[in-house]
């Protein structure tokens, strides 16, 4: 008997949005570092292609977890900033964080003990 993904995990939906590879630092990067001009965001998260950027800030934009001012000057100059929405999720990345900090160790040790065990 096959069960809906949201019931049988009603966080999944939450994960997809707030955790695939680059929403992560993108909204970190906003929340602590303020407006960012999209050459900012990329300097700060190094390995991020333009492409992927763009693509995760639209994404992040239409989930209303960024907002995107455009400014009309010459040259034009775009800034992204976190909106209340996206700041909301502040607390659970400090919760993760605290949680790094204290198990992390221990999973690189079970790491290490479970590759050390002949299979």
């Amino acid at each position: 008997m096959q069960s809906d993904p949201v019931q049988a995990c009603p966080v999944a939906p939450v994960v997809d949005i707030v955790f695939s590879r680059w929403t992560t630092p993108i909204l970190w990067t906003l929340n602590y570092q303020g407006r960012q001009r999209f050459v900012e965001l990329q300097r700060r998260i190094a390995t991020i292609t333009p492409k992927v950027l763009t693509q995760r800030l639209r994404q992040l934009e239409r989930d209303g977890l960024v907002v995107r001012t455009y400014h009309p000057e010459v040259p034009p100059r775009v800034e992204y900033e976190i909106s209340d929405l996206g700041r909301s999720v502040a607390p659970l990345f400090a919760q993760l964080a605290d949680w790094a900090a204290t198990h992390l160790d221990d999973v690189e040790q079970a790491r290490d003990a479970y590759d050390e065990t002949p299979r």
